[in-house]
């Protein structure tokens, strides 16, 4: 839409024009446009407009009163045609859609996706290794340092990065996950290091940033992607050197949402242990779909009474919801530590 100041203060008829007289001046057709947006669209274009163009479009919204079909397809109409006479111009586009995702997904996410899209002549080394498969993978890194192991599958997608993981010598494990689930700020050097090594190995070149990665929730979900048992074998390695990591990995290990995929009869057994007030602040902060595996497992006045007192209890933090889950997530893993129930995948990572 054009700017206040080409905007007409009248009819809307323009100079010499053979078009029938509109319904709507250009303000109120402007006015009509910004109550078809949503308040949070809507809000975001007056951001942009001046004092006084943001009081002729209020004073405009103000006075139109009732809107009928014809003039809002009016407003569509002069929208879409002072787009088409519009250009959006094309420089520092990539730098505009980076800022975009960064405020969206975060710097560490938005390096990986603009790898994907941003357009580029030379082929990313990076790139390639996602293409391949994680035997040849393995093959490229498994003679590598821990340190440059653990970069390169933490840029990988997880799934090919715990077969990847899974591949390397029993020994090499741990040393690698450990250094997922500490690894922070990659420096420039290091990025070049992994670049020449790309470039050496399969003949392209990486692009070179600084990343935040891994923690140990990144490492937690290649040990619970990895086949066997990870678990039993790397974390007691890592607890000898740094217990306290070792403890942050294994709680990330299991999630809220692994009880979703509980089976009837081991949902009924948690459920056994779990106070209700701890359900009743846990279940809060889910969706109906979400709290039906709960309430499946329960005989319906039991699960009729928890929802009547999921509706009368106040409004809760977030954090507070997150207590709750984190206690019962505690009450599963004593259950499964103990073999009453299974969580995760059934071929031994959590038995």
């Amino acid at each position: 839409m054009t700017s206040m100041d080409q905007i007409e203060v009248g009819d809307g008829e323009e100079a010499g024009s053979a078009a029938p007289r509109p319904l709507l001046s250009r303000i109120d057709r402007a006015a009509v446009f910004l109550m078809l947006l949503s308040d949070d669209e809507a809000a975001a274009l007056l951001s942009r407009m001046d004092p006084v163009e943001v009081e002729m479009i209020g004073a405009a919204m103000c006075e139109l009163g009732e809107i009928d079909r014809a003039a809002m397809t009016e407003a569509l109409e002069d929208f879409v045609a002072e787009s088409t006479r519009e250009v959006l111009a094309r420089q520092d586009r990539g730098a505009q859609v980076r800022a975009l995702l960064e405020r969206s997904i975060g710097p560490a996410k938005t390096q990986s996706m603009m790898l994907r899209i941003e357009p580029e002549p030379k082929v990313r080394g990076i790139e390639i290794a996602r293409w391949l498969a994680p035997p040849v993978l393995l093959k490229l890194v498994e003679e590598e340092h821990p340190q440059v192991i653990a970069a390169l599958l933490l840029m990988l997608e997880p799934e090919p990065a715990a077969e990847v993981l899974s591949g390397l010598p029993t020994s090499v494990q741990p040393l690698v996950v450990e250094r997922i689930a500490r690894i922070g700020p990659v420096s420039q050097q290091a990025i070049d290091m992994i670049e020449s090594l790309l470039s050496q190995k399969i003949g392209a070149s990486f692009g070179i940033s600084t990343l935040t990665i891994g923690g140990p929730r990144e490492a937690a979900n290649l040990i619970n992607l990895a086949s066997g048992d990870m678990r039993g074998t790397v974390l007691p390695a890592i607890a000898q050197r740094d217990g306290a990591l070792a403890e942050r990995i294994e709680e990330e290990m299991f999630t809220f949402e692994m009880l979703f995929d509980l089976d009837r009869q081991a949902m009924e057994r948690l459920l056994r242990d779990v106070e209700t007030e701890n359900l009743v602040d846990a279940l809060k902060g889910l969706k109906e779909p979400e709290r039906a595996p709960f309430f499946a497992a329960m005989s319906s006045r039991a699960a009729d009474g928890i929802r009547d007192e999921i509706d009368l209890r106040g409004r809760l933090a977030r954090s507070e919801v997150l207590a709750a889950q984190r206690k019962i997530v505690e009450v599963a893993r004593a259950l499964a530590d103990q073999g009453e129930i299974i969580m995760g995948a059934d071929d031994g990572e959590f038995v």
